[in-house]
């Protein structure tokens, strides 16, 4: 066959095509009746829907066939059946403001089978539904091996064994050979599918690329791009003084059309100096007292120059407890606040601070983003439980002292990436403050990672700073390819856990 094969195409399905498209059905479904549609059915499909209506043709002779139609999908009960969903075979549920592609009719004459003709169909319809940026395509499946295992086997039990390779079902295998996925067994779906004892597995593959129609006029960006500012510290006047250096920084990463600035924990140490001569404890109190007025500041700043600022972090007293916090300041003018939540054993020592309670995922005008300050990015159920809120950035301020401690911060971060299918952005201060306890060195080397897969670099690093020296780092990330990971990925971390042995929950 493959040496008489002279022109593959796959083209729109014409009225004038319905001789050859009666045949073809008649052949392919020869142990069922009834299986040819009415040319005034064909019509009405390609009056209402000309693009979900293709063919492949070999040698100009039509060789398989794919119908579809776009429904309104959440006005159909989840046990739908195939009268149901056609509109009683009129069609009239066809809607060009529906959300999900449905799939009616796919077919390859028997002579053809075997050469991965009905791939061809299936891709065209994933292709098609990006395009029209349906949420996904949906379509009952026939299991026409189920009749000889009915007296033995439920449906269900059926489809375990058939996805376990222990019964081979064709036309089910080629479906999740394509990437679709089972989600419901269907009741009397088709009339008259005895081979299939009457049931069929409602199949659904999801557009990754789909965005929800906005009722507003802003859009989601795809393509991010992140401005980190290594930080130097150095002494300052006063909070005047620190926030001009701020400003600077913000001016700068913003001139490159940043959609993100991160700053450093502890940024604004440097303020310490001037209570030297008190305790640590009595000094990181004093310093919380600017706190607010930095936060005001941030907030202006990013809507003055229109970016998102993750303003790193400093001390906040609460009800008479001292923590680390930092807050997310949308360029729209509003305000998150995160909070670190595990303190190493020299900030509880040293200065009494006290661990937070509430980890969250923000919405953006980039995408879902989480925070984690330093020593929490050491805690991967920290991350990982931001990756099932839909977290695709995670950005750490942090403050190392230490080559060593930086490298757990580093090392953590990198796997942060890798586990969750994420990307991370680590941003530290460099130099030293002589006159400030308990925070006089500082190491750093400011990074974005990215997980390892083809799409990606190699090394898993997306751009680095120089260590130990004050510039800013900008990087781009491309959110739809983490998408792209997560369903065909070399590997696939997320998809891949054993959540039949274990689970992981917010208390």
């Amino acid at each position: 066959m493959m040496k008489e094969i002279e022109n593959i195409e796959l083209t729109f399905l014409s009225v004038n095509d319905y001789e050859e498209l009666k045949s073809a059905m008649i052949q392919s479904y020869s142990n069922m009746e009834n299986t040819h549609w009415s040319e005034l059915q064909i019509q009405r499909l390609i009056e209402e829907f000309p693009e979900g209506q293709v063919t492949i043709k070999i040698n100009n002779q039509l060789a398989g066939c794919a119908l579809s139609i776009i429904l309104d999908y959440d006005k159909f009960d989840e046990h739908h059946s195939y009268a149901e969903i056609t509109g009683n075979y009129t069609f009239s549920t066809h809607s060009n403001d529906g959300d999900v592609l449905y799939g009616i009719d796919v077919f390859i004459k028997p002579e053809f089978r075997g050469m991965r003709l009905g791939r061809r169909l299936y891709d065209y319809r994933k292709e098609l539904c990006e395009r029209l940026n349906l949420r996904g395509v949906a379509f009952g499946g026939r299991i026409p091996n189920y009749h000889k295992y009915s007296d033995t086997l439920s449906p269900k039990e059926y489809i375990a064994k058939v996805k376990m390779k222990e019964i081979h079902d064709p036309v089910f295998n080629f479906q999740i050979s394509n990437d679709f996925h089972p989600s419901k067994i269907l009741k009397n779906y088709l009339e008259g599918d005895h081979a299939s004892n009457d049931y069929a597995v409602l199949l659904e593959w999801d557009n990754i690329y789909y965005e929800k129609k906005p009722k507003k006029a802003a859009t989601v960006k795809k393509i991010v791009r992140l401005g980190l500012i290594q930080w130097q510290m150095r002494p300052y006047k006063n909070l005047d003084e620190l926030m001009q250096q701020v400003e600077f920084f913000v001016d700068a990463v913003s001139g490159y059309r940043s959609d993100f600035a991160l700053f450093p924990e502890f940024f604004m140490a440097p303020l310490m100096a001037e209570n030297n001569h008190m305790a640590v404890p009595e000094a990181i109190r004093e310093l919380a007292k600017h706190s607010a007025a930095i936060v005001e500041k941030f907030a202006e700043l990013s809507i003055s120059y229109n970016i998102n600022i993750i303003c790193g972090s400093m001390p906040e007293i609460r009800d008479g407890k001292l923590y680390n916090v930092g807050y997310l300041c949308r360029r729209d003018g509003s305000l998150e606040r995160y909070v670190k939540l595990h303190v190493t054993p020299d900030e509880a020592k040293v200065w009494g601070l006290q661990g937070g309670s509430e980890l969250k995922v923000f919405d953006t005008d980039c995408g879902k983003i989480g925070v984690l300050i330093c020593y929490d990015s050491e805690f991967p159920e920290l991350s990982r439980l931001l990756a099932d809120e839909g977290m695709d950035i995670l950005f750490v301020p942090f403050l190392t002292d230490t080559q060593n401690g930086y490298s757990r911060v580093r090392l953590c971060a990198q796997a942060r990436a890798i586990e969750n299918e994420c990307y991370v952005a680590i941003a530290g201060s460099v130099g030293n403050l002589p006159k400030v306890e308990n925070m006089d060195m500082q190491y750093a080397q400011s990074m974005v990672f990215t997980p390892c897969d083809f799409a990606f670099p190699a090394t898993g690093i997306k751009a680095e700073a120089t260590p130990n020296t004050e510039m800013i780092l900008i990087a781009d990330v491309d959110i739809d390819l983490l998408r792209q990971l997560n369903q065909f990925g070399a590997v696939r971390n997320l998809r891949d856990r054993r959540t039949d042995l274990f689970e992981l929950r917010k208390k």
